[in-house]
Formats: structure tokens, C-alpha cells, sequence
């Protein structure tokens, strides 16, 4: 599942379409999800209106192959998860990932696959590497946590389907990622070793980053 109707407004612009090196943001997380020999078929959730619109894209960059369904999405992160994991049909683990994760690669896809296979619920993240500070409302240090037990979570975030939306429907507030619905309940989410690139396309300033990364992919093909 594929979520990508945010209304993008740190981009200033909707970031589904930004070109990247040529090609539309989005089509490089569809191909990554295509080519991903763990993922059976996949759900595009979109702003509502632009369903048959983002069909046609996909199309048009032969990234339809796997596509079951082109759904509107809602006002919140959590409203479009619930529309997407309601297409995603029977399935027994589903993949939420953010679109706008333009640089996931199918190995990582796989990889967070095989580990919410082996544990139940799994995420991909990385290791963070800054010194992080929590602060009061008036912006003074509170607390400075351990580093060595701070990760910085990705997606493609991964669950069994059934307890994923049973959770999701009974979930009381709207959560950042799907990993807090699973901790709220007390069911454990494990987390496997992600990338750095694994950037997440959110400001202008980032697209000049990823696309360096994407044209060096290209130049070690």
C-alpha cells in the first residue's frame, strides 16, 4: 500500500509529480514495489479526485503491473491508510509505504517483507547519528537521550494485514506512522537496518539530494 495523498504543503507544490531526473516522483516508488519479488500487488492511495489521473500515470511509466487499485485518500494519514488497507483485499501482511520515499529499492522492500514474516510487525530504520535534545515548550534542554538506542524510522512498514486494520480501526487519535498503533496496543514492532538514502521527499531543498542519488544508481547499473 502506497500512500500519496498528502496535500504537500512544505513542497509548496504536489510532490507525487515532481520530475526527478525526468520522471514523476511517484514512479520511482511504484517501480521499486514492481520489480519487489515479496509483493504480490500493490494499492495507490491519492487525493480523492485524481484516482483515474494517477491510473494513467502509472501506465504511462509501466508501473501498472501489480497495481490492484487507485483509491481516494483522506484528510488525515490515517483516514488514507484505513482506504487504502480496505482495497488491499485478502491478504496476510501488508506494507504501508510513504510515496514520497522516492529511493527505496525492491531489496529493502524484501527485506522488511522477510522480517515482518520472521516477527510480526517490522519497519525499516536506521541508526541515528546526531546528538537529539528534548525540549520544554519554552525551548530549554530537558533531556538528552542515549543516542545509541535512537533510530530514526522508515517505510515501508509492515504487518499482518488483519490485526493491522483491526488496530487501525480502533486506533483513538491520528499517529505519524503506523509502528505507534501497533506500540499503543502492546504488540512489538521489530526493526530492520534500512539505508540513509532512503530519504523521504518532503522540501525543495531535497530534491537536489535525491536526484544526485538516483543519477548515481544510474551510473552503476
Amino acid at each position: 500500500m502506497l500512500l500519496a495523498a498528502g496535500k504537500s504543503t512544505r513542497m509548496g507544490m504536489p510532490k507525487q509529480e515532481i520530475p526527478l531526473l525526468g520522471v514523476p516522483a511517484l514512479i520511482y516508488t511504484l517501480r521499486a514495489f514492481e520489480q519487489a519479488e515479496s509483493v504480490g500487488r500493490t494499492v495507490l492511495v491519492c487525493p480523492a479526485g485524481q484516482e483515474e489521473h494517477f491510473r494513467r500515470l502509472a501506465e504511462k511509466w509501466n508501473c501498472a503491473g501489480k497495481l490492484e487499485a487507485v483509491v481516494a485518500g483522506g484528510e488525515t494519514r490515517q483516514q488514507s491508510a484505513a482506504a487504502g488497507a480496505a482495497s488491499a483485499g485478502n491478504c496476510h501482511l501488508l506494507a504501508v509505504h510513504d510515496g514520497a520515499r522516492v529511493l527505496i529499492t525492491p531489496e529493502e522492500i524484501n527485506l522488511a517483507v522477510k522480517d515482518a514474516a520472521e516477527n510480526g510487525a517490522s519497519a525499516l530504520a536506521v541508526p541515528v547519528k546526531n546528538t537529539i535534545k528534548v525540549i520544554n515548550s519554552d525551548g530549554f534542554v530537558t533531556e538528552t537521550p542515549e543516542r545509541s538506542s535512537l533510530w530514526a524510522v522508515q517505510t515501508p512498514q509492515v504487518f499482518d494485514a488483519q490485526q493491522y486494520r483491526n488496530l487501525l480501526a480502533a486506533a483513538d487519535g491520528d499517529f505519524t506512522d503506523d509502528c505507534q498503533i501497533f506500540e499503543r496496543a502492546g504488540v512489538p514492532v521489530h526493526l530492520c537496518r534500512g539505508s540513509y538514502a532512503n530519504l523521504k521527499l518532503t522540501t525543495p531543498e531535497d530534491v537536489p539530494t535525491v536526484e544526485a542519488i538516483l543519477q548515481k544508481r544510474s551510473r552503476c547499473k
